[in-house]
């Protein structure tokens, strides 16, 4: 018997792969995808054996129809559900808002509303912060003065020079009687036994996002935490691009200039930071945690900046941030300034960025000019033609590496978070972003951008047309891998 399957397994896994095919093209056909990716998919299964499996595996399935985890218990908690209903502007203010402000964006807020019920806050104080030293100033300052919680969720910690000096304060306060609380993602983040026992010893309570047994290898393959936010005392937040690593901080003898940029927030969008870090918490953590009234305090904050945090990932019913940004380009009117380290869109954005600037809008995109990934580099640069071709003024950030995920448009609406224009970023990470309706944080923003491409060089169309052959073949290959980047 041994024998026999011996001398024919190759048989017996290819009838066992075309079984599994037979199963999984069913499958596709009954979602009624794009006919285009359903004959592509069939294609794939029946002509690449194995292969083809693995394939649909990795990018054909939808995740966001199969939650990773479920929300309901803290959504449905009495505090969260009463902080949730006095979040919630009253109409009239609301209405106020679209005559002053918001004019035709109130489709955004909508939007959000809509498919993430994600709450217009009205009372806010929002400070743009430039590149990491000045991030964790800040940060490591209102960390010390924390007296009853300090929530965090990062990608990236490390454990080197910035990283334990925020372990560090960490630890402090968790033996002052602070309680400290830190979700981390397993792939991202690299902390020594040493440190990780450190932070236990002091009362730290801190939890990997998704493990994965070899996460050097699994980096690009798992649904990873991508957020990057902090709440201390449900009074202060912090959202933005800028993880807790040496690389974003630049020291004198840093390698590469490191430009990025963070929000420090106070008012009513701290409370729904808070909200989000809950629903990630009770997941990491295995646990149904007590929601507290002091996670939610009462706010003074008398500064209007209305402002929304719109999250998404496979948890997610909806691609909440990618539709609110394909929305606020369709229907932007004057300018769309955007910045982003990856460039490797949907065909919706394309799309909505060249409508924009056939349609009259100056659309301009920012992208380094060196990549910390040679991949992402060359499949970004297959995205550059089709936008020269709409007229958008595409640029390179010289000075060093440019990580900022921020967009401005026509003085009123902005937004800074952790979402790249990338595939990924749509589709398979979690992520979050603060949307802000509000001349003077716009104005601001687009003030950076306007500095930053002082130290940028505009592509010119000719010459990129001109670009050789073999980089045009690098850029193909690349862009193939777009969904893994």
């Amino acid at each position: 018997m041994l024998a026999h399957i011996s001398n024919n397994i190759w048989v017996i896994l290819i009838a066992i792969n075309y079984l599994l095919v037979i199963l999984t093209a069913f499958t596709v056909l009954t979602k009624n995808l794009n006919p285009t990716k359903t004959i592509s998919y069939i294609i794939v299964l029946v002509f690449f054996p194995f292969f083809g499996l693995i394939v649909y595996y990795l990018f054909g399935q939808e995740y966001r129809k199969n939650k990773i985890f479920n929300r309901k218990h803290v959504l449905n908690q009495k505090i969260i559900a009463d902080v949730s209903e006095r979040l919630k502007p009253d109409k009239k203010e609301v209405k106020d808002l679209e005559e002053d402000v918001l004019d035709d964006k109130i489709k955004l807020v909508k939007l959000l509303h809509s498919s993430q019920n994600a709450p217009l806050t009205i009372n806010n104080d929002v400070k743009i912060i430039k590149n990491g030293e000045n991030k964790f100033k800040l940060l490591l300052a209102d960390l010390k003065k924390a007296k009853h919680h300090i929530h965090m969720e990062y990608y990236i910690l490390r454990d080197n020079k910035i990283g334990m000096k925020v372990i560090d304060v960490l630890c402090e306060k968790a033996k002052e009687g602070v309680k400290v609380r830190l979700s981390i993602d397993d792939v991202g983040s690299s902390i020594s036994r040493k440190n990780k026992r450190k932070m236990e010893e002091s009362g730290v309570e801190w939890h990997s996002f998704m493990p994965v047994l070899f996460p050097n290898f699994t980096g690009k393959m798992n649904y990873r935490n991508h957020r990057k936010i902090v709440i201390i005392d449900g009074q202060i937040g912090y959202i933005g691009g800028i993880n807790i690593s040496d690389t974003y901080v630049n020291y004198d003898d840093s390698d590469v200039f490191w430009r990025d940029t963070h929000l420090r927030i106070t008012g009513e969008a701290v409370k729904s930071l808070q909200i989000h870090f809950l629903m990630t918490w009770e997941f990491v953590s295995n646990e149904k945690i007590e929601i507290l009234v002091d996670f939610f305090p009462e706010d003074n904050c008398k500064t209007c900046v209305p402002m929304q945090i719109a999250a998404s990932g496979p948890d997610t019913d909806w691609a909440n941030i990618m539709e609110v940004l394909f929305t606020a380009i369709v229907t932007s009117e004057k300018y769309v300034y955007l910045t982003t380290p990856y460039f490797i869109p949907n065909e919706q954005i394309i799309t909505a960025l060249q409508v924009a600037s056939k349609s009259g809008v100056d659309v301009r995109l920012l992208i380094p000019k060196d990549s910390d990934s040679w991949t992402a580099k060359h499949a970004t640069n297959s995205y550059i033609e089709c936008l020269l071709d709409a007229d958008i003024k595409v640029y390179r950030y010289c000075k060093g590496f440019i990580h900022a995920k921020t967009i401005v448009i026509d003085d009123v609406f902005s937004t800074v978070g952790t979402t790249n224009m990338d595939y990924r970023s749509f589709n398979i990470n979690f992520e979050i972003n603060a949307i802000i309706y509000n001349q003077e944080n716009s104005l601001e923003l687009k003030s950076h951008f306007l500095e930053d491409l002082n130290e940028s060089e505009i592509i010119d169309k000719e010459r990129w047309m001109n670009r050789p052959k073999i980089e045009k073949l690098k850029e193909s290959y690349c862009r193939l891998w777009a969904p893994l980047l």
